[in-house]
């Protein structure tokens, strides 16, 4: 199941991308995020837990999503066209499981994880799955009937009545930030997903009522909401504009701001309330490439121009603090986690997907 990986070469610092010259001066190394994202993505194609009903696998907030976010912009920033290997096998993964949905089992299943693990994966992967292939689609400008499809599933798992009208069920494992208290979360993508879609898609008649009661919820509630949350339902107004006052946007930034940190990054220990680790540990509060990346693409899409001294600042922090193999480090905060180990990896694939969103980004 696993396909070739990408040229590298060890050095005593640890896995290197073999470098193209892509590196300018004092900036960041774009072959070797491209080689760590490859990297790690290939490794969860392949990984016997990520394996799936019907020879697929799953799609991870960590790992597989930002990968399929990041690593078009990536490329095309290196002026490479057409879609990696990986990308086209994960591309291709989400649409048999879009093509199956009537049929292929769930992630997780009531008879194995206890209810409402059924109920919570659909309406997971049904977000998932719709965001990945509307960015994708985006970049083309015509929505695929794949793309559409996926979106009709998405909205088939929204309820329109009730305590939880309009919110569309999301996985709750009581692991931050994506499977905690992540319901909010989870429909900001749902947001991004119709958002994001081209062909005028969010204007279709036929979605308008989804839309209305997603963005009912999600304007009501956002207040409360932790502020990485936050950050990323600016991202999705970006796509959707007017669904969010001015007044209520600017407040999502300044509080944004207010957390930077003296080097320029953000911690993402500053962004979750008072989220606490099973283990007990500290949180770790210095400066990560997660809450760094998240915060500063997200505002840039809300309109932060890149001149705009604090993020100047906190894009410096981005280019001066990639790491040799190409990652930008982030910290669990579910557990004290060794950074070396594949599940320690988690945050940093993450935050090395936003980063690369950050740094790419045109102003």
């Amino acid at each position: 199941m696993l396909r070739k990986l990408p040229i590298l070469i060890f050095a005593a610092g640890g896995l290197l991308a073999a470098d193209d010259g892509s590196r300018d001066a004092g900036s960041w190394n774009k072959a070797s995020a491209a080689a760590y994202l490859d990297a790690r993505a290939t490794w969860w194609i392949g990984w016997p837990s990520a394996a799936r009903g019907n020879e697929t696998f799953c799609i991870s907030c960590h790992t597989a999503l930002p990968y399929a976010l990041s690593r078009a912009a990536l490329r095309e920033s290196m002026g490479d066209k057409a879609p990696t290997g990986i990308e086209r096998q994960l591309l291709d993964n989400v649409a048999k499981r879009v093509s199956l949905w009537e049929e292929i089992q769930p992630y997780y299943s009531d008879a194995k994880n206890g209810a409402p693990k059924t109920l919570e994966s659909r309406g997971t992967e049904s977000v998932l799955n719709a965001l990945i292939l509307a960015t994708y689609d985006a970049r083309t400008g015509k929505l695929s009937a794949t793309a559409k499809r996926a979106l009709d599933s998405m909205w088939a798992e929204q309820p329109k009545t009730g305590d939880t009208a309009g919110v569309i069920p999301w996985l709750q494992f009581h692991n931050a930030p994506w499977e905690g208290d992540s319901q909010f979360f989870g429909n900001t993508l749902a947001a991004l997903a119709a958002g994001s879609a081209p062909g005028n898609y969010r204007s279709t008649p036929e979605i308008q009522e989804h839309l209305k009661l997603l963005r009912e919820y999600l304007v009501r509630e956002q207040a409360s909401q932790k502020l990485i949350d936050r950050m990323m339902l600016l991202w999705a107004c970006s796509k959707l504009p007017g669904w969010l006052p001015a007044k209520q946007m600017d407040a999502i930034r300044d509080a944004a701001f207010a957390q930077q940190q003296p080097d320029g990054g953000f911690s993402l220990s500053t962004l979750v309330g008072d989220w606490r680790r099973k283990d007990k540990t500290p949180l770790e509060t210095k400066s990560d490439g997660y809450a760094t990346g998240v915060v500063a693409f997200t505002l840039l899409e809300a309109g932060v121009k890149r001149d705009e001294p604090r993020m100047q600042k906190a894009l410096a922090w981005l280019e001066k603090n990639q790491e040799a193999e190409g990652r930008w480090l982030a910290y669990s905060l579910n557990k004290q986690r060794d950074l070396a180990s594949d599940a320690g990896k988690f945050m940093s694939d993450a935050a090395t997907a936003y980063a690369v969103l950050a740094l790419t980004r045109p102003n």
